[in-house]
Formats: C-alpha cells, sequence, structure tokens
C-alpha cells in the first residue's frame, strides 16, 4: 500500500484512468464490430450509418486524447474502405 501522500493520489488517480479506458475502449470496439457486421451482412445503408457513427465517435476519442489522431485516421480509413467495397 502506499505510504505517502503523493503515492495516495497516484493510486487514486490510476484506478479512475483504468475505468475511463476500460469503457471507451469497450465502446471503441463495439462501434467498429457495428460497422464490420453490417459490412459483412452486405447491409450498405447500416453499414453507412454506423460508419458516420464511428467516424465521430472515433474522432472525439482524439480530442479527449485516449487515441492519437493518426490512429483514429487509420481505424476511420479501413472501416471506410469496407464500407465502399459493398458499393
Amino acid at each position: 500500500m502506499a505510504n505517502h501522500k503523493s503515492a495516495e493520489k497516484r493510486a487514486r488517480q490510476t484506478i479512475k484512468r483504468t475505468e475511463r479506458n476500460r469503457f471507451y475502449r469497450t465502446r471503441l470496439k463495439n462501434i467498429t464490430k457495428a460497422v464490420r457486421e453490417a459490412a459483412a451482412n452486405n447491409d450498405k445503408e447500416t453499414a453507412q450509418n454506423a460508419l458516420k457513427i464511428a467516424n465521430k465517435s472515433i474522432h472525439a476519442m482524439v480530442s479527449r486524447g485516449f487515441l492519437k489522431k493518426q490512429t483514429a485516421s487509420r481505424r476511420v480509413s479501413r472501416l471506410a474502405l469496407l464500407v465502399n467495397k459493398l458499393a
């Protein structure tokens, strides 16, 4: 256990950050899964709607500092390629 005030604070902050990161990581997986499942079912309209939501959500994660800008762009790009193949 922590012996100093600063170490106790760091332990509290770590717990908060871990919970926050778990929330965003799960959300990211679910968002991308929705796009991939719609693409796998050849449902173009649903895939496009899911891609719009994914694009907005992934870039919002960048502004919150969860993802790096290039990582978000790469993820959105790959999802967009998948959806565009349906056309």
